[in-house]
Parts: structure tokens; C-alpha cells; sequence
């Protein structure tokens, strides 16, 4: 079984500080991707580069404090590549691939972390602009290759996906356009057919369990009042590997919680 985990940190040195390490030694996943690390090189040197034993990979983002993506393996990768060729949102430390090639099998672990509109129009746009590449990008690459996209989408996509859907359908992450992009992306009517949810092909009607994060307003992760933001998306004949879920809630190391998918295939 490959154990696969995707956790949106909300900043490596504060999620280490709540004990996220010692929970990865525990659970002992086969590879964790990690978005918002918040973080440059140099900060990771010697402390962060290994964690809980799984070396790890980054797109650092050019702006300090900021972003920034990972992906920590316990087998080495054969290749890795930072970005995805975007000219405008490669900066900003969103996209990082680890290849694990076989002469029988090609496939992708990309740790990715999808912008945010929530502060404002022009970071909406920024967002709908990244979603136009990022669908190309996929299709693309679904054409060449197995993968398991992990990451923060910052998209709820059905009803089903947050706690107060009525109020919400004028706001960033769970818009029309964007709940449209997912629908699309998720089509089998693509040229090369459909990326999967893996967590819904799992549990296709599971509503309050399935939240992965909680605004800090309030008393929303008390009353769990959520969203479903952090996925896996996959190819199809990877997604039907897929055997387990979880979401796991029994500590708090940021404002989303980890999810785990056990997959029955090795690196």
C-alpha cells in the first residue's frame, strides 16, 4: 500500500512547533506533500530539508514569508520539476513534481498550491487566469503520464463541500466559474477523458466529515463549520487504486487538516 498525505501547513516552522513532525513519524506515510510552507532555502537548510526521515523537494516562492510547496518522499525520485511552466504564476512557488519513472510505468506526485481570490478582485482574476493554465497543463500532461495532484485547491466544489453553501455562493472558492472549472476538469468527456477525486470516488456523499479547513473567525473549527479545499486528484487508472481515506482531526497544526489516501501500488 502507498500511503500518500497532502497538509497545507500554513508555515513549516509553525506546524513543527504544534508537533506535525512527530505525527508524520507516526503515520509514516510514503510521501507527504506540504503547500504554504512559507519559507526560502535558506531557512530550510539542515532543519527543514528532511523531515521525519523523507527527504524533501521544493518550489520556494520569490517572495519572502510567502507560499512556497513541497514534497517529502522516502524514495528518492527520479526527476523533479519546479514549476509548471507558467510565466506568470512560477514565482509565486506553487507547483512542485517528483517523478518516479519505471521502464513499466510513468508517474507524477505534485504537491501544488492554487491561489486564493478572497482579498479582492484582481487576485480573483489571478486565480481564474491560473485555473485556464493549470486545466491545459493537466490535460496535457494526462495525455504523457500517470499522477496525483495533492494540494490546496482553494476550491469547495459542491454543496456538499462546506458547511454554509447558501451564503457562500458569491464568495472566492465557491463561485460559479470555479465550481464550473472543477466540473469541467473532472469530466470524462475531455479529449483525454476526466482527472479524478479521489476522495469522492472513495466517499461520493460525505458532508460534515469531509472538511479540511476552518476560518480562524469565530468558532468555526469548534462548530466545524468548514470547507473542503485539499485534494487528491488523479488519473484515472491511479485513482482507482485508491483503497483508503482519511482526515485526520485529532490534533490541529494549522487551519487545514491532513489528507491521507491509501493507494494499493508501490513507488
Amino acid at each position: 500500500m502507498f500511503k500518500l498525505t497532502s497538509l497545507n501547513l500554513n508555515g513549516i516552522r509553525s506546524a513543527t512547533t504544534k508537533g506535525v513532525e512527530a505525527w508524520i513519524a507516526a503515520t509514516a506515510p510514503d510521501c507527504i506533500c506540504v503547500q504554504e510552507i512559507k519559507a526560502q532555502a535558506p531557512d530550510m537548510a539542515g532543519r527543514f530539508e528532511v523531515l521525519a526521515g523523507m527527504k524533501g523537494y521544493f518550489h520556494f516562492a520569490e517572495k519572502k514569508g510567502y507560499s512556497g510547496v513541497g514534497v517529502y518522499a522516502r524514495h528518492e525520485p527520479s526527476d523533479v520539476v519546479i514549476g509548471f511552466g507558467s510565466h506568470e504564476f512560477d514565482a509565486e512557488g506553487r507547483y512542485v513534481e517528483t517523478r518516479f519513472d519505471t521502464p513499466a510505468r510513468k508517474l507524477s506526485i505534485i504537491s501544488a498550491y492554487f491561489p486564493s481570490g478572497s482579498s479582492g478582485e484582481m487576485r480573483q482574476e489571478a486565480k481564474f487566469r491560473f485555473l485556464a493554465e493549470m486545466h491545459a497543463h493537466l490535460m496535457k500532461m494526462k495525455g504523457e503520464r500517470e499522477f496525483i495532484l495533492c494540494g490546496d485547491i482553494n476550491i469547495a466544489h459542491q454543496n456538499i463541500d462546506l458547511k454554509n453553501w447558501r451564503g457562500n455562493q458569491k464568495n472566492s472558492g465557491f463561485t460559479p466559474e470555479e465550481r464550473a472549472w472543477m466540473t469541467k476538469l473532472l469530466h470524462k468527456t475531455e479529449p483525454t477523458g476526466g482527472i479524478v477525486d479521489v476522495y469522492r470516488l472513495l466517499q461520493p456523499e460525505t458532508t460534515d466529515a469531509c472538511y479540511t479547513w476552518w476560518s480562524n473567525r469565530g468558532q468555526a473549527y469548534a462548530n466545524n463549520v468548514g470547507w473542503r479545499l485539499d485534494y487528491h486528484l488523479a488519473t484515472p487508472a491511479t485513482a482507482a487504486l485508491a483503497r483508503t481515506e482519511s482526515i485526520y482531526k485529532g490534533e490541529k497544526f494549522s487551519d487545514h487538516a491532513p489528507i491521507t489516501i491509501g493507494y494499493e501500488m508501490r513507488l
